[in-house]
């Protein structure tokens, strides 16, 4: 996988052989219980609980400054980082790898403040809630879900699964994670007891995106899936032409979510009925971001009508090879390189090349700073001049 879009490159890779512009506006939706100033933080995989990928607190960079970032610094980590996605809370960027394992960085001065080894496939983005940082790890025979003190690394539980989990999601008190083993996984967020599992037909590699009481979610089994958030009882699902191994972004009563089968699909939320779909001309593997009314979607950048899937524009640059981020007007993806570009046009603001040319780590972009993993094992963080 690419990174989540998903959560994870390597799954993909492996199982997919074995298969065969931000303006002070609307914040995104359907994430209720969170104010604006939530967000001024990175906490989980994709931004927030719905996946949006949008931070509405970032008001630092914009589309006029943003060609002026300059690396802050940069925090070697193990032998790749572009399968995991960094999340900040509190001053800290928390980060995977599976050499290193879960790593915290001052968000400032890219110092290490604890790292906690690998035990397994380490790849998934870190959720922090409560003083907690969730993550998911494991083999293909095994998995875990860890909750360690977000302040020391020091553990507080394990709970386990049969196969690789994936990025976790937490809402309400519960931590929600898809795994290898065709189970999605509702787990007491404070002691790690299992609340409820759902099995489908095949992996579930997807980060959940939980909006309004409902999670959502893919299947390599082809289809998105919607859950009652308390009891795991099946709402609805849609069934795709292929596999949907990205994970969905929900706004305004509509889900967003790719697949395998080149398709872009919007839902409505309650029903599961299509909207519209979009054909991106490739396997989608990358989540949506939504905001302020459009739909951005990684590979070939696209930049879609919210409510009718029209194409606004497209952009080629660099590969898309990640999930967008989108904050303040501007568009934030990975490829041959870390790109800025402008939400209203698509028009190229900024690029780094970090010197491995595969940025499929996901951005998060907090307080006037961007974080971005790469594939030669390093997290780095821009800002601007001072």
């Amino acid at each position: 996988m690419k990174t989540t879009a998903f959560c994870r490159l390597g799954l993909l890779l492996i199982f997919g052989t074995m298969l065969a512009a931000q303006t002070p506006g609307p914040t995104p939706g359907p994430c209720l219980g969170f104010s604006k100033t939530a967000y001024v933080n990175w906490p989980q995989f994709h931004s927030d609980i719905c996946h949006t990928g949008y931070n509405a607190s970032e008001f630092i960079l914009s589309p006029g400054n943003v060609g002026n970032l300059v690396l802050d610094w940069k925090y070697k980590t193990g032998i790749e980082v572009d399968l995991s996605s960094p999340t900040v809370a509190n001053g800290v960027v928390y980060i995977a790898d599976e050499v290193s394992g879960v790593s915290a960085v001052n968000a400032a001065t890219g110092a290490k403040l604890w790292s906690v080894p690998a035990t397994g496939d380490e790849e998934s983005a870190p959720a922090v809630a409560n003083g907690l940082v969730y993550f998911g790890d494991g083999t293909i025979f095994s998995g875990f879900v860890h909750a360690l003190n977000a302040t020391t690394g020091a553990p507080v539980w394990v709970a386990g699964a049969g196969s690789y989990v994936e990025c976790p999601t937490v809402s309400n008190g519960v931590v929600y994670a898809g795994s290898a083993d065709h189970n999605l996984y509702a787990l007491n967020a404070a002691t790690g007891a299992e609340l409820w599992r759902y099995t489908t037909g095949n992996l579930v590699l997807s980060s959940p995106a939980v909006a309004s009481g409902v999670v959502y979610f893919g299947s390599y089994d082809h289809n998105v899936y919607a859950l009652d958030a308390m009891t795991g009882a099946k709402l609805w699902s849609f069934t795709a032409g292929d596999v949907v191994s990205a994970s969905a972004a929900v706004a305004n009563g509509v889900v967003y979510i790719g697949s395998w089968d080149h398709n872009l699909y919007a839902l409505n939320a309650a029903t599961g009925a299509k909207l519209w779909s979009f054909d991106t001309g490739g396997q989608i593997e990358f989540s949506p971001a939504v905001a302020n009314g459009v739909v951005y979607t990684g590979g070939t950048t696209y930049a879609l009508d919210a409510a009718t899937g029209a194409e606004l524009w497209r952009s080629n640059v660099g590969g898309g090879d990640s999930s967008p981020a989108v904050a303040n007007g501007v568009v934030y993806t990975g490829g041959d390189k870390v790109y800025a570009l402008d939400a209203a046009s698509g028009a190229e603001l900024w690029s780094y090349t970090t010197g491995d040319n595969d940025v499929r780590s996901s951005p998060a972009v907090a307080s006037g700073m961007l974080y971005v993993g790469s594939g030669g094992g390093y997290l780095y963080a821009f800002h601007l001049p001072d």
